[in-house]
């Protein structure tokens, strides 16, 4: 069984631009009911099926699978409602951790995440400075919640 540990933060500044190269995300929710969440994503031309248990303790279970591309696209324009999420992804090593900041795009422009995946859930990190509150725990920052009730509706 694959598992996910990852917090969430905003971002309190903008020093983290310009330390990662930004790659195109697109995805799409065919289930979230609040246990589990079957998500499709298209980046750079692959396609990927994810499917994730409910979370628990900043854990939850995690299963993704590369699809061919067409597949993904597929899915996305009739299985997934809309908004779909869509979002420009960075990848950025601070102090020996890597950081995935998502800058979103369409109906959540303007909301900027940073997420670090951790190997345990009390695993300690150097918090970079452009860091701000933690939203772990906010249900609203999930990316299938955001599909669902987009930012730009809060």
């Amino acid at each position: 069984m694959g598992t996910e540990i990852e917090r969430k933060f905003l971002l309190a500044g903008d020093g983290w631009r310009g330390l990662g190269k930004g790659k195109a995300y697109c995805q799409g929710y065919i289930s979230s009911d609040g246990r589990t969440t079957v998500r499709v994503r298209t980046v750079e031309g692959k396609g990927f099926l994810t499917v994730k248990g409910p979370t628990l303790n900043l854990s939850r279970a995690e299963y993704e699978y590369q699809i061919p591309y067409h597949d993904a696209k597929e899915m996305l324009d009739t299985l997934c409602p809309y908004p779909l999420v869509e979002k420009i992804r960075y990848i950025v090593n601070f102090a020996g951790s890597i950081w995935e900041i998502d800058e979103f795009l369409g109906a959540n422009e303007g909301l900027l995440l940073a997420e670090i995946e951790l190997a345990d859930p009390r695993q300690t990190f150097v918090m970079p400075p452009w860091i701000g509150k933690e939203v772990s725990d906010d249900p609203r920052y999930r990316n299938a919640n955001l599909a669902r009730t987009p930012f730009s509706t809060w």
